[in-house]
């Protein structure tokens, strides 16, 4: 998506801090306005996004568990499929089933709206950078949204689904029936969610980090052990207490630290080519 047209409109010489915090401003209503408009759709098609999308990994017909019982069927592994989920959700508040449904509404606005939330933002930040740095970031709203899509999907196809099963499942005596209150289900699902989008943008920091000259590939590679046990420990704060979905969240994670090491050492060849050609380029006035 091309930014450059705002620039003109967006960097005035003699701008003063009034003029930045109101230019600030429309930038946060515009933004606000969109999560606002998405969040009303929602809100009004409450049997697609509460019937289907929200509730749809509390079924069997939900499509992970679907494709892992054919997976079942394809290698005769019957412990793969998952045919029965033995809970039930309730609402134990009066205003129970409303709040949630705004509360949902809200968090699926907040999602489709996040390639104009950044956009909005890279708007504001991007006037500020030299030429240089924004020609190095360019394609970054596209990048952003793809890992943060990239990342939610995950966390509504992989993380959750497997999640609820196993917490549907753990009993401590056969007596107590699993009862799950609305509320801690749509919260639950939503944390998954979300924390997977945002655990999926580390690639981007990496990147921008490195760029800046903060993290080099042999820092990334030295610290490697200390990123594992911190990945581990983050996955065990946003996930569910089980062991599958700690891993499942912190496996993926690894596969983007390993890919921001790469990522690190081609802009390091990169400036270094771009170094060694201005000394050739300033050696050859001289």
């Amino acid at each position: 998506m091309a930014l450059d047209q705002y620039r003109e409109e967006e960097e005035e010489e003699g701008m003063s801090f009034l003029d930045h915090l109101e230019q600030l401003r429309w930038h946060l209503l515009r933004s606000v306005a969109a999560v606002l408009i998405f969040t009303v759709a929602a809100f009004l098609a409450k049997s697609i996004v509460f019937g289907q999308v929200i509730l749809g990994p509390s079924r069997v017909e939900f499509f992970t568990y679907r494709m892992l019982c054919q997976i079942a069927d394809a290698l005769s592994t019957p412990v793969l499929c998952i045919d029965t989920l033995p809970f039930t959700i309730q609402s134990r508040q009066m205003t129970g089933q409303f709040s949630m449904h705004l509360t949902s509404s809200l968090v699926v606005g907040l999602i489709a709206a996040f390639p104009y939330l950044f956009w909005e933002t890279w708007r504001f930040i991007s006037p500020g950078l030299y030429d240089k740095e924004r020609n190095a970031a360019r394609g970054a709203v596209f990048f952003v949204s793809l890992l943060f899509f990239a990342g939610a999907a995950f966390g509504y196809f992989i993380l959750a689904p497997l999640s609820i099963n196993f917490l549907s499942n753990y009993q401590l005596d056969p007596s107590i029936l699993n009862e799950f209150d609305i509320t801690s289900y749509v919260t639950t699902l939503s944390m998954l969610v979300l924390a997977s989008a945002i655990m999926f943008q580390l690639p981007v920091v990496i990147y921008f980090l490195s760029m800046s000259g903060l993290v080099t590939a042999a820092m990334l590679k030295a610290y490697r052990r200390h990123a594992i046990v911190s990945i581990l420990i983050l996955a065990a704060v946003i996930t569910p207490p089980d062991v599958i979905s700690q891993i499942l969240i912190a496996m993926p994670i690894l596969v983007l630290y390993e890919a921001g090491i790469q990522i690190a050492k081609r802009l390091e060849r990169k400036r270094a080519k771009q170094e060694l050609e201005d000394k050739l380029k300033y050696g050859e006035n001289e």
